[in-house]
């Protein structure tokens, strides 16, 4: 299977998906590429919804608007993450709507703390169907293959085979991805839209904390109770695989920074969303 990635940052088409100096999200009634995802204009005289709506907002209206599509929330059990699930499970009740898909890609190397976190969100949110995306290399195959600090050797080899090719192969059975990309997160993702196509994986990417702050998803937690990773308490502002994250001494849970993420290098993406 050719795993080959291209360049998410392509020309927007011809009719954009989003145009990006216009107030609302607006959708097509054909997208360009791909099988096509028919979805219906508003009706006259429908209200809106802009892109600086509130993330709440956002959700109530993305998880309504697509309901009739198959839809995926992806995570790697960040804080903003588990913001998502908590906005989206209100949605889901308030609305009746059936349970939300969301997903993780386990790389193996995952913190206790993580797993533990994992626990809890199932717990806590049963309108929810969390589903596991892996690699079909173990990790005694990686370690035969490339030896037993691939991580450390070639971290973007690494990532692609426990992160990119699970993510390819099964995105594909979904047209709206929903992630909680923020633009303050790093300068890849400083311009990324709220609602937009991703030329990658041939769907509809949606970013409903696309303007939120750190300070905002952290204020959110604490006023939802939201459950979260305990190494954000421990100067880990961002957690990822045991083998390359770092506690950023001075750090805190409202910290912008990733820092500690692949400790020791200036790699700040893994190669989920853009090009590495």
């Amino acid at each position: 299977m050719n795993y080959q990635t291209s360049n998410t940052n392509q020309p927007e088409p011809t009719s954009p998906i989003l145009d990006k100096t216009a107030s609302l999200v607006t959708v097509p009634t054909e997208l360009p590429v791909g099988p096509l995802l028919q979805i219906k204009p508003p009706a006259t005289g429908e209200p809106g919804i802009g892109a600086a709506a509130s993330p709440m907002e956002l959700i109530d209206w993305g998880l309504e608007k697509f309901s009739d599509q198959p839809i995926v929330l992806t995570t790697s059990f960040g804080m903003e993450g588990c913001v998502l699930m908590d906005m989206c499970s209100k949605t889901i009740a308030a609305k009746q709507l059936g349970k939300l898909k969301v997903a993780c890609i386990d790389t193996g190397f995952f913190f206790p703390e993580t797993k533990q976190l994992r626990q809890k969100l199932i717990d806590r949110y049963p309108n929810l169907d969390f589903i596991t995306w892996e690699t079909p290399v173990s990790i005694e195959q990686q370690r035969h293959t490339y030896g037993d600090m691939l991580w450390k050797n070639n971290p973007n080899m690494c990532c692609n085979i426990r992160k990119v090719q699970p993510m390819r192969e099964n995105i594909v059975h979904y047209r709206l991805w929903i992630t909680a990309l923020r633009r303050t997160q790093t300068k890849e993702r400083s311009d990324i839209p709220v609602l937009g196509w991703d030329w990658r994986y041939e769907l509809l990417k949606f970013c409903p904390l696309a303007t939120w702050t750190r300070g905002d998803v952290w204020a959110y937690i604490q006023q939802h109770n939201v459950p979260f990773n305990q190494l954000h308490l421990q100067n880990y502002p961002s957690v990822s695989c045991f083998h390359c994250t770092r506690a950023v001494p001075g750090s805190s849970p409202d910290s912008e920074i990733r820092k500690g993420r692949w400790a020791g290098s200036d790699k700040e993406e893994c190669g989920l969303h853009f090009s590495i």
